[in-house]
């Protein structure tokens, strides 16, 4: 059985974004990648990435001295079950409720409006 998905802080996010995008990475490589927007150091990186495979969203395998993490669950996998988790959490299960603060709260350009209709009416 698998182990329900916890919630992700802003770095883990960042680091399994990156991980998702390379499909397998090393702790220096997300370093690097995330180095260029802003300064952390190494060591976080590499407990961030210890963390997210711990808690079930990346696996890794060891080639020589060096982990290379993967991820454990495709992307769609993932965000859909934190968003189903917010939506229990936050709008106690109410889509509409959700759907409502995302439109009425966010700067969505006439294009994202376009595609959210077009989703709905697909629907």
């Amino acid at each position: 059985m698998r182990k329900a998905l916890t919630p992700l802080g802003e770095t883990e996010m960042e680091v399994l974004h990156h991980v998702w995008e390379l499909k397998n990475a090393s702790v220096a490589e997300v370093h690097e990648r995330i180095r260029e927007t802003r300064k952390v150091a190494y060591t976080t990186i590499m407990t961030v990435m210890k963390n997210l495979a711990n808690k079930g969203y990346l696996a890794y395998d060891k080639e020589g001295l060096t982990y290379v993490y993967y991820p454990a669950r495709k992307p769609e996998d993932v965000q859909h079950a934190l968003v189903s988790g917010l939506l229990q959490k936050v709008f106690k299960g109410s889509a509409p409720a959700l759907i409502q603060t995302l439109v009425k709260n966010e700067d969505l350009s006439d294009n994202d409006k376009r595609e959210i209709i077009g989703l709905i009416d697909s629907m």
